[in-house]
């Protein structure tokens, strides 16, 4: 009988994991708002320039490569749920700490290197639960779904995110709007890290109410507890001990449990998914949105209304994602949003080339983000979370998702001095990392639709 799962259970469990989503959504864009004021007061004052200003506003990626690569470790050792409140409490942490990062050390309003230095480490703090977040919260989406609904599901995740991002937007706006340059400059950006402590203290009382994965009790032994969360979720117990068995099949299985046991072809393909998905510049657009529609001749409190439509653009089609991936499957998606992204990023090269700022720029802007929204963005975290077999998940998701925050770091580290080099060739590069994007899922990457996790992990068998 299909359908015949607890659509209120899953839905309640879904809705406390994605608010991980939210938060990582949350504290990797408030820099956004809060960047231009980071620049005046504890980096201009200082004398430092471009590699500083770049460096400091994408240092929680740091943080983020080391919570996805310790994900794995964690949330075998201690499973997915508690990995998650370690998350939560690092995100409460790291909302305070980045908004008085003077706390007992510096005296305020007194930039110094020392205090740049504690304000990104704070922000790395974050990025060590954005890290930790990001690779666990799909997983764990993942593995308490029924097959047929887990695509859309684990897209809901990618949904919080961007929801995270847009509430962040109307938040840091409302914080600026009316206000001088100079407020901004000395109260405001810290208004907005510590905002973050609001959704961070909810997430980690909420995760007390959900159950553990079923798969991750079975691997550790707790059969008979899996077996209580799959009756939960599915309402025909005769189901539940099905799934329960074909869970503890691939588990027993006298595999060797190191990290190729399954061949090398699906630890690569996870790695390039979360490669490309960086490579096509989208944190570019989401962290440096204000300053590149400044750069467009917007005024301070237009950018950020713009930034705001953006927002709204990529919450419509990320629906868009989770309402088709259980339909027309996970690849026609990604190779659909590979297209229309190279064909955003190559116009917006060519208009920057012939110096053509304007609103044309901005609809171009909107089309590699609507793009991206209704692919990469959500598909690749589906992906993740259902490609790697049970025995070797938490170390391969730990390895893309770190892989992931590597190129991340790398992209967005690298756009403030690309672009005094030459904004076309920027754009374009973007561009051309879509084209081969494309070309990698059409060769490589096998469709997952409709099937079980336990399923999935046959085609690694074979």
């Amino acid at each position: 009988m299909k359908n015949d799962y607890n659509v209120a259970y899953i839905s309640g469990i879904t809705l406390v994991a994605t608010l991980g989503g939210l938060l990582f959504g949350y504290d990797t864009a408030v820099i956004s708002g809060a960047e231009k004021s980071i620049e005046a007061c504890l980096i201009s004052p200082l004398g430092l320039g471009a590699f500083a200003h770049g460096a400091t506003v994408s240092s929680a990626l740091i943080g983020c490569i080391i919570g996805g690569a310790v994900s794995g470790f964690l949330s075998n050792r201690l499973g997915r749920r508690k990995s998650l409140l370690i998350a939560g409490a690092l995100f409460f942490l790291s909302a305070l700490g980045s908004a008085w990062p003077e706390f007992l050390l510096f005296r305020s309003g007194e930039p110094s290197l020392g205090l740049l230095w504690m304000f990104n480490f704070y922000r790395i703090v974050g990025g060590i639960g954005v890290g930790l977040a990001s690779a666990v919260c799909p997983m764990y989406i993942g593995e308490i779904s029924p097959a047929d609904i887990r695509g859309r599901l684990v897209s809901c995740n990618q949904f919080a995110i961007i929801f995270g991002m847009l509430v962040v937007y109307f938040v840091n706006w409302g914080i600026a709007n009316g206000q001088t340059i100079e407020w901004i400059n000395r109260v405001g950006w810290r208004y907005m890290f510590s905002s973050e402590a609001i959704p961070a203290g909810l997430f980690f009382l909420l995760l007390f109410f959900v159950p553990e994965s079923p798969r991750y009790l079975v691997l550790i032994r707790e059969e008979k507890k899996a077996l209580s969360v799959l009756e939960k979720i599915n309402r025909n117990k005769e189901k539940a001990g099905r799934i329960l068995s074909e869970i503890e099949g691939t588990v027993a299985e006298n595999v060797r449990t190191f990290l190729f046991s399954y061949g090398k072809t699906v630890i690569v393909i996870g790695i390039l998914l979360s490669v490309f998905q960086q490579f096509v510049g989208i944190n570019v657009a989401l962290y440096y949105a204000p300053r590149i529609f400044e750069s467009m001749g917007a005024e301070k409190d237009a950018s950020m209304l713009q930034t705001i439509v953006m927002g709204l653009v990529n919450v419509i089609f990320t629906v868009l994602a989770i309402v088709t991936v259980d339909r027309w499957g996970r690849k026609p998606l990604l190779i659909t949003g590979s297209i229309g992204m190279a064909a955003g990023m190559f116009a917006i090269s060519i208009l920057s080339f012939n110096n053509i700022i304007g609103i044309t720029t901005l609809v171009f802007i909107i089309l590699f983000t609507a793009s991206f929204m209704m692919s990469w963005g959500p598909i690749c975290w589906v992906y993740i979370s259902e490609l790697f077999p049970n025995k070797i998940r938490g170390q391969a998701v730990a390895i893309a998702v770190a892989a992931q925050w590597a190129a991340n770091y790398f992209i967005s580290s690298t756009y403030p001095p690309m672009m005094e080099l030459s904004g076309g060739a920027t754009y374009g590069f973007y561009g051309l990392m879509a084209v081969l994007s494309a070309l990698f899922v059409w060769k490589m990457v096998p469709e997952t639709k409709g099937k079980s996790l336990e399923a999935i992990e046959q085609t690694w068998k074979k």
